[in-house]
């Protein structure tokens, strides 16, 4: 998922997005604990998409407060 497509989602969408994302993230972890996972990479990226959305997430509350 690139930034321009996170900055357009919707608050609720992005809260359900971050919960999606991380369940993903905690699945692939657990299963890579457990047997190694063909392409590693994926963890990555995921871990980085998450990231990128608590990012956003963070930008908003931060521009919320601020007014």
């Amino acid at each position: 998922m690139e930034n321009k497509d996170i900055v357009n989602l919707p608050d609720a969408e992005l809260t359900e997005k971050i919960n999606e994302e991380r369940a993903a993230l905690n699945k692939q972890t657990l299963n890579h604990a457990i047997s190694p996972v063909e392409n590693p990479s994926v963890i990555r990226s995921n871990r980085r998409n998450v990231a990128r959305l608590l990012t956003e997430r963070t930008k908003r509350t931060k521009a919320i407060t601020k007014k």
